[in-house]
């Protein structure tokens, strides 16, 4: 008996004639469990009409596409099964093929499948762009030409080594979070489907997947993702990773033979453009015909388009998930443009999940900035359609927006309260994932009136008020960067030739050193105070630059003053609500602020311009 790998390498053996050839099992592999499980099987390859299957555990429910191309089967892992291979015989009546299939050891779940909450602090990579740790797979064999520092949309070397190298320096910071842009294997080739001044591409940022069972070659392989977890986790970081339901990459097999005529949304020849009509999903009077663009089109008309109505596709995709979370131990999804997908879906979908692991989290992406739309698809009650997605949360877009207005200079204070006065549209808007930016914006220092200044007081606030805060790689250093691919530059000193190492004080300049100490010492304050991460957040004071606020929780408060006006300010904060007694004095401890005492229900204290304290 072969022994169990986490990724089952496919071997396909002719028996005799023109016989089955196998070139894909999917799932290659699972876990034992206590409870027995029932894995609808997709097997690719050619020769597949009128097969029958074989194996030692219990198959059923065969399904051949009309192409012969592909085969679905039902195959029962019983309650304990000893890891190990089981080996899959495919046979017609020209031959045989067999395939492996391995049965793995359970992972134990203490310290795993953890989920993430405002407790935590999430810090965003994408892998390509963060550390280069292992030079050997820059140029893989199997996908050469592809790496080069000097194109912006090209490979640039950063991989999962360099990550589980820096976990250090992340735990340092403060993080206790990682989300990952995808990890699946894109295409080995250039992608000319989606070109930019005249010129092919690399889906190097890992939403182009051509195979969701695999970790591109780049970055490395399901073992070393697993390492990372292992590692991350020994270090107190939780691991979220990105997953992508609503369609594959340009160059995946299924653009060209979908295992059902269903499997996809169309086909490449014949299919609707997504309009991002997301709108039209959230509203009563909307018909099926005028959500069907937003539902079913090709993101940016190339993208293909998975059915999730197909009972097929929504079982892989489950089954896809689950997989991932058994065989690797991460604690989270992040999962990639969420409302494109049937809210049916989603509903059956993290029920599976919530089923098998209870503690688990998915944050969904709505990039949109109203509130009224974002909020409409956190799970937790059912919508005007009847459907409760199960979501648990998702990313504060409206506030972010604000974040980068006001601290970028362009809009008055009060815009951060005029957002989270909505927080009532949300489910539980405390689990709401804020930050200052991400991949798939301009960095918070390209903004025409950023400062360094403005940008530790964004996280000053990220830090302080309500929801889970989120750092994107290289913003606590004041990385720049203007829109995609621009926003991804690589993080200096992550690629041994670099001139200088940022991961460490002597590679940072004065202003970075500054910056990374800031938000180094909020995130600190905010993992050691259950006030700033989970306490009630209370308005005291709101004007145009003033803005003041407390978190209390049962074992702790806090006081957050902004004064985001360019001059020094005299306030009159009150303090209903905050549970300071009078005769209470306050110390901030963030910055210089002078103490603080309470009298009369109030405090009176003096801001310099453009700072904030925190009053412990």
């Amino acid at each position: 008996m072969c022994r169990a790998v986490l990724l089952a390498v496919v071997v396909a053996r002719v028996v005799f004639g023109a016989g089955p050839v196998v070139s894909k099992v999917e799932p290659p592999d699972w876990p034992a469990g206590p409870r027995p499980i029932t894995l609808r099987m997709l097997v690719s390859g050619s020769g597949l009409a009128g097969a029958v299957v074989h194996c030692s555990l219990t198959t059923g429910g065969v399904k051949v596409s009309s192409s012969g191309t592909h085969l679905f089967f039902d195959l029962t892992v019983p309650a304990g099964t000893k890891p190990g291979s089981y080996p899959i015989e495919i046979r017609t009546a020209s031959g045989a093929a067999n395939a492996a299939f391995a049965v793995a050891a359970p992972l134990a779940a203490t310290g795993r499948f953890q989920g993430f909450s405002p407790e935590d602090i999430i810090y965003l990579i994408m892998p390509d762009r963060f550390a280069n740790g292992d030079p050997s797979n820059d140029d893989p064999a199997i996908s050469r030409g592809m790496h080069n520092r000097a194109k912006s949309r090209y490979y640039h070397g950063g991989d999962l080594d360099g990550i589980i190298q820096h976990l250090p320096y992340l735990k340092d910071l403060g993080v206790t979070a990682l989300w990952l842009t995808p990890v699946y294997d894109n295409a080995n080739r250039l992608n000319e489907r989606e070109t930019y001044d005249d010129g092919a591409i690399t889906d190097y940022h890992g939403y182009g997947a051509t195979d969701f069972y695999a970790v591109d070659e780049h970055l490395g392989t399901v073992d070393k993702f697993r390492e990372l977890v292992d590692k991350a986790h020994a270090a107190g970081i939780k691991v979220i990773q990105d997953q992508v339901a609503n369609h594959t990459g340009p160059y995946h097999a299924w653009a060209q033979d979908p295992p059902t005529p269903t499997w996809l949304n169309g086909s490449e020849a014949k299919h609707l453009a997504n309009d991002w009509r997301v709108w039209t999903l959230m509203d009563p009077h909307a018909t099926p015909a005028t959500r069907r663009s937003t539902l079913e089109g090709w993101f940016v008309n190339i993208l293909p388009d998975l059915n999730q109505n197909d009972p097929e596709v929504a079982r892989y995709l489950t089954q896809n998930t689950l997989w991932w979370i058994g065989r690797t131990g991460i604690d989270g999804i992040r999962e990639d443009t969420l409302p494109y997908a049937p809210r049916t879906f989603w509903r059956d979908w993290t029920a599976a999940i919530r089923q098998s692991y209870p503690r688990f989290r998915v944050v969904g992406e709505v990039f949109d900035g109203d509130p009224g739309l974002v909020s409409f698809f956190q799970g937790g009650k059912a919508r005007f359609d009847g459907v409760d997605s199960g979501v648990d949360t998702l990313f504060d877009f409206p506030l972010q927006g604000a974040v980068v207005n006001v601290f970028g200079g362009t809009a008055p204070i009060r815009e951060l309260s005029q957002v989270l006065a909505h927080d009532a549209l949300y489910v539980d808007p405390t689990r709401l994932v804020t930050f200052a930016g991400l991949h798939d914006q301009a960095r918070f220092m390209n903004g025409k009136g950023a400062t360094a200044d403005g940008l530790v007081r964004a996280f000053a606030f990220l830090m302080t008020a309500r929801g889970i805060p989120m750092i994107y790689y290289g913003d606590e250093i004041g990385m720049p960067g203007g829109n995609d691919p621009d926003n991804r530059r690589d993080f200096p000193g992550g690629w041994r030739e670099d001139s200088r190492n940022a991961f460490e004080k002597s590679g940072r300049t004065a202003a970075e050193e500054q910056m990374f100490l800031a938000i180094r010492r909020l995130a600190h304050l905010r993992n050691a105070s259950a006030a700033l991460r989970t306490g009630r957040m209370i308005d005291l004071l709101v004007t145009d630059d003033v803005y003041a606020f407390a978190r209390v929780s049962q074992q702790d408060r806090a006081i957050v003053i902004f004064n985001n006006g360019a001059s020094d300010a005299t306030l009159h904060v009150p303090l209903a609500g905050a549970q300071v007694a009078d005769g209470t004095t306050l110390e901030d401890a963030y910055g210089s602020a002078p103490a603080a005492h309470a009298s009369g229900g109030a405090l009176e204290i003096r801001l310099p311009a453009r700072t904030v304290a925190i009053y412990r």
